[in-house]
């Protein structure tokens, strides 16, 4: 075993030992970790900065103290000097590895950039916002007369707008008279009004007719992603839409690890805390100069996310939710000040607004699915997957909806996978095997043409062939089993059994070559036993929510099936369906809703009333417990085969073929595996 020190990076999981002294920046190219450099390591471009996490790190098996890296030197204090580094930043050429470490590689420090692919779907909303532009002439100051200025304000918005009344804080106070004065006493000025009452609340003030516009983020927070839709407040259309990796994923890529983060370090939850909030900083800033608006004109924020995050965005301690019986320190909406939540990116003055939670792991990010798709008003019954980390299941018709959410893990993100990776410009994310040669043909995040179509070597020159991003693997796996490569318990054929020399031998067990270019220094990607395992565990999970949504109503059969997420945005529904990860419904009646949390957030963002109809909605939700629901187990353990080992799928097996090959579950080396079947 080496005594070297452990180095992990995140968010790609790639580790390794390496003698003490090696550059972080050695260690990564090692490992083929995606960490940019252009200067050859002289400290000159600042492209390999990463950030040093310290503390105890159970899901990585490594502690890491003080002391993990080399000590700041001149290099690094040179540019920062000069150029300026985040705080808890190093330079990749610079520091040197000297005990256990576990360390990030932000977005900015990629080659290959990440492609956060939750892009806004186009609805029809009712425009109601509750922040709105008032024009208004003032009456100026009288001597026989004596009134403050905000109170003749107030006064002009009376008569002219029958506002009743409206309230100011002191950093608005403090720009109301010279405004004003400018806009010789005619101004326009933000109102934002809330659902639940009260007084009118006065977030900025122009002088004259102010033409520059209004807007608001609908803002998606999710476990491995953050994505932003800019939004006009007038008329409802999305200027921009961006989106970053949340930086919380050095902590733990799933939410259990990030709750055991904050169990096991003090202060942990501050740290996630501010991470999370600084990269929404650097979000709201990055898509203001995208759609070229000075971002004090962003008065609104609306947020959704599943409860782990809800907790830390918030800055509350998520330790109840990691035990039973998972308590949240509050379930209902929040209303809160932007400086409140330490969001300076946007006006100091804008108002945020967090969707209700339904319970303790299923969040705000369900309650804006359920906003967006109106299970409960649905004629027929309808299975929504918000397909992530986390996934969150609802099931409904008018007369009744439940909920739940399951443990389904990073693969389907592309972690957990031996040449997986992010959603990238690269990336394989599309998949098909001929089922007579065994060849397999793909696509890649960038270029539209697949690997067997003239031109393509030249269209991915410049990105490459990286990895397989989660849609990606999904699709391998599934083809695997239609083209006999993989049998029903997810087990990989040898060359003999399979019929093709792209499956290859590893240790006692095979993998799946899809491509190779080792032999010019590129990436060897394949589909290794371990992956399926990943994958089998993943869908297990999935499958098994739906199934206990549906033990719940009493049913075996749901009408229809809508994948919900990013990722669910990006799979096949036919390979999704041979995978087993849902259950079996006619492929025409499973579809696609995009981002519909997004959706739900925009939504809210737009309309005051869906606020106060989600507030009322989520109390009418029923709430089923996968944690401690005994026949979890049982759904998950049967549904480990592909796609299940009960359900016969009758309406896949219209449409899809599904060889039924038997293959030794030993492999090369394995003569335990050829004991078991002399004694048979």
């Amino acid at each position: 075993m080496s005594t070297d020190p452990l180095v992990v990076f995140t968010p790609s999981g790639k580790r390794g030992h390496f003698p003490k002294g090696t550059p972080v920046l050695t260690a990564a190219r090692q490992l083929g970790v995606d960490l940019d450099s252009v200067c050859g390591g002289r400290g000159i471009c600042s492209k390999c900065q990463v950030t040093p996490s310290y503390g105890e790190f159970p899901k990585h098996g490594v502690t890491v103290r003080e002391g993990a890296l080399s000590e700041w030197n001149a290099v690094e204090q040179r540019y920062d000097d000069k150029r300026g580094l985040k705080p808890g930043r190093r330079l990749g050429c610079q520091a040197t590895i000297q005990a256990d470490v576990v360390i990030d590689v932000p977005p900015e420090s990629q080659v290959h950039r990440q492609v956060v692919r939750k892009a806004a779907a186009v609805r029809a909303i009712t425009m109601d916002p509750a922040t709105r532009l008032y024009f208004v002439e003032v009456d100026e100051p009288d001597m026989h007369s004596p009134t403050g200025d905000l109170e003749r304000l107030e006064r002009a918005l009376r008569e002219q707008w029958k506002i009743e009344s409206v309230t100011a804080d002191l950093t608005l106070l403090s720009k109301l008279q010279p405004t004003l004065r400018k806009g010789k006493w005619q101004v326009t000025v933000a109102l934002f009004r809330d659902h639940a009452g009260g007084a009118a609340r006065i977030t900025e003030i122009w002088p004259g007719l102010h033409e520059g516009g209004l807007y608001g983020l609908a803002i998606d927070l999710g476990s491995t992603t953050i994505a932003a839709h800019l939004t006009d407040l007038d008329t409802g259309a999305v200027v921009a839409s961006s989106g970053i990796m949340n930086p919380q994923i050095r902590f733990g890529e799933d939410l259990m690890s990030r709750v055991s983060y904050a169990m096991m370090n003090p202060g942990g939850d501050k740290e996630m805390t501010a991470a999370v909030r600084e990269a929404i900083n650097d979000l709201s800033k990055a898509i203001a100069e995208e759609a070229g608006i000075d971002p004090n004109l962003i008065l609104e924020t609306v947020f959704v996310c599943n409860p782990v995050m809800h907790h830390l965005l918030l800055g509350l301690d998520p330790v109840e939710l990691g035990q039973a019986p998972f308590a949240l320190a509050s379930s209902n909406s929040m209303r809160l000040g932007a400086l409140e939540m330490g969001l300076h990116a946007m006006n100091p003055r804008a108002r945020i607004y967090v969707l209700p939670c339904i319970a303790g792991h299923v969040g705000a990010d369900a309650a804006a699915v359920a906003l967006s798709e109106q299970p409960g008003k649905s004629e027929d019954l309808v299975l929504i997957v918000d397909v992530g980390t986390n996934a969150e299941l609802l099931l409904g018709n008018t007369e009744r909806v439940l909920a739940c959410s399951s443990p389904t893990g990073p693969a389907f993100e592309g972690a957990q996978i031996s040449a997986g990776q992010r959603a990238a410009p690269g990336a394989i994310e599309r998949v098909e095997i001929d089922p007579e040669t065994k060849e397999p043909r793909f696509k890649v995040i960038g270029c539209d043409l697949w690997s067997t179509d003239p031109g393509f070597d030249a269209a991915t020159a410049t990105t490459g062939i990286t990895g397989i991003c989660g849609s990606g693997i999904i699709e391998a796996v599934a083809e695997m089993r239609i083209a006999g490569l993989v049998d029903g318990s997810g087990l990989i054929g040898s060359a003999e059994q399979t019929g093709t020399p792209r499956c290859l031998p590893e240790g006692r067990t095979h993998s799946y070559l899809i491509h190779d270019a080792s032999d010019q220094g590129g990436p060897r990607i394949a589909v290794t036993q371990g992956d399926i395992r990943a994958i089998q565990l993943a869908k297990s999970a999935l499958y098994a929510g739906a199934r206990l949504l549906m033990d719940e109503m009493g049913v075996d059969k749901v009408d229809r099936v809508v994948l919900a997420g990013a990722f669910g945005a990006h799979i096949s529904t036919k390979h999704a369906m041979v995978l087993g990860m849902i259950p079996d419904a006619p492929l025409d009646k499973v579809t696609s809703a995009g981002n519909a949390a997004g959706t739900g957030a925009r939504i809210a963002l737009c309309n005051i009333a869906a606020r106060a109809e989600i507030e009322r909605t989520v109390h009418e939700i029923t709430k089923v417990e996968t944690a401690i629901e005994p026949k979890f187990q049982e759904h998950f353990v049967a549904a480990n085969a592909i796609p299940h080992k009960t359900d016969p799928f009758t309406e896949l097996a219209k449409v899809v073929h599904l060889p039924n090959p038997s293959f030794n579950a030993g492999g090369a080396g394995d003569t335990g595996g050829r004991r078991r079947r002399r004694r048979g």
